[in-house]
């Protein structure tokens, strides 16, 4: 990183100056000027400035990365029923590890939980590391983060994916600002080069953009991924590995709090569970249209969801919005249906096994990640496609 100088000698008309940056961060404190907060280090100012402005590169301090060596995965569970999106997470660590050559740690925090991760080891992890507490028997932030700090300490892994979840949105921030490191959140494309920096991309700046996101001089590296973002690998009835016990001191878990119970929220089937998915996207023009969706997603015995427009309208609860500011999806089918196809609403369900696109816009986004793409109105098309469909015909 660097900083901005602005050298207030050379400066001969404030006003002008100031309007060098398109942002507006630059400010006048009496008749000097100052940056403000909305600088964005574009150092546009540096090259029309005449001199005003120098970017200074601040002094890094080198890391010894080879004292951090593999990839660990956070298990996250729920009364030792564990989530989905660790085994999803081991598969890409896996991936990450056998390019540097690496070993895959996991790390298993709870009360009672060895016989669980007896289960990991079918995933070809080289480590489970277990701390199994009566501290940790329900989720406590302070606990948890304790015990996962007191792992990294000892085990220094070179990064560590944990799944963006509700326990894992609030575990990574804490330990990461612990060891003032950095964080990614909802990554959707993770890679490694050979010195073992983590490549990290997810959508920025609204999803215009894909930002790819290096951590080069800080160690652990961080990142967490949505569910149903990456693949998880098969399960092999043989074992890999072993459980190494994670032996910690009683006086690290200060926390005040005590978690007297939990009450279990109930289930609800959700767009995430859903085979079949019909998505509404701005090209619906009315809120009285989106019957046409919903009898689409009827007819075919599926669910149906929408873009991120739609559920700020209130055209749609928030929980049937695609995208990372939504849920992530992964069905058999999905149609879309007048959806544009923005990075951040292609990053919620790019992984869909076959992806059939309805868009009047021959150039729109979605067409480069659909398998089967109709150019044309929505509101022609989809009452053929329905009255096909109910005389037996095959929409593919």
């Amino acid at each position: 990183m660097g900083k901005l100088i602005v050298h207030q000698d050379k400066v001969q008309d404030v006003a002008a100056t100031i309007k060098i940056c398109p942002f507006g961060a630059m400010e006048n404190n009496d008749g000097k000027i100052e940056i403000n907060s909305a600088c964005r280090l574009c150092k546009l100012c540096v090259r029309k400035g005449n001199g005003i402005f120098e970017f200074v590169e601040e002094a890094t301090t080198e890391i010894d990365k080879s004292a951090w060596r593999g990839i660990a995965v956070y298990v996250d569970h729920v009364d030792g029923k564990i989530h989905p999106v660790t085994f999803e997470l081991i598969g890409k660590a896996k991936q990450l590890a056998a390019k540097i050559n690496q070993p895959v740690f996991a790390i298993f925090l709870g009360e009672n939980i060895n016989p669980q991760a007896q289960e990991i080891l079918h995933y070809g992890v080289d480590k489970v590391y277990v701390c199994d507490r009566k501290e940790l028997r329900a989720f406590n932030i302070e606990n948890y983060a304790a015990a996962f700090e007191n792992f990294v300490d000892k085990v220094k892994p070179a990064a560590i994916l944990v799944g963006a979840t509700p326990v894992g949105r609030q575990l990574a921030p804490r330990v990461a600002a612990h060891f003032r490191t950095g964080l990614t959140a909802d990554c959707t494309v993770l890679d490694i080069h050979e010195n073992t920096d983590l490549v990290q991309i997810r959508p920025a700046f609204g999803g215009n953009i894909m930002a790819e996101i290096l951590t080069p001089n800080h160690r652990p590296q961080m990142a967490t991924v949505r569910y149903k973002i990456m693949d998880a690998p098969k399960r092999s009835e043989e074992i890999f590995g072993s459980i190494e016990p994670l032996k910690v001191a009683a006086e690290i878990f200060t926390s005040k709090v005590e978690v007297l119970s939990v009450t279990v929220k109930p289930k609800e089937i959700g767009i995430e569970n859903a085979d079949i998915l019909i998505v509404a996207g701005r090209g619906v023009k009315k809120k009285e249209d989106l019957q046409l969706i919903r009898e689409l997603a009827e007819i075919l015995n599926g669910d149906f969801a929408c873009t991120r427009p739609l559920a700020e309208n209130g055209w749609f609860e928030p929980k049937r919005q695609i995208g990372l500011s939504g849920r992530t999806v992964r069905p058999k089918l999905i149609i879309t249906c007048g959806v544009s196809g923005s990075v951040q609403f292609v990053a919620g369900m790019e992984h869909s096994e076959k992806i059939f696109a309805i868009n009047s816009d021959p150039k729109a986004s979605i067409f480069k990640v659909a398998n089967y793409a109709v150019v044309g109105d929505l509101y022609e098309i989809i009452p053929k496609l329905i009255e096909k469909i109910k005389h037996g015909g095959n929409i593919a």
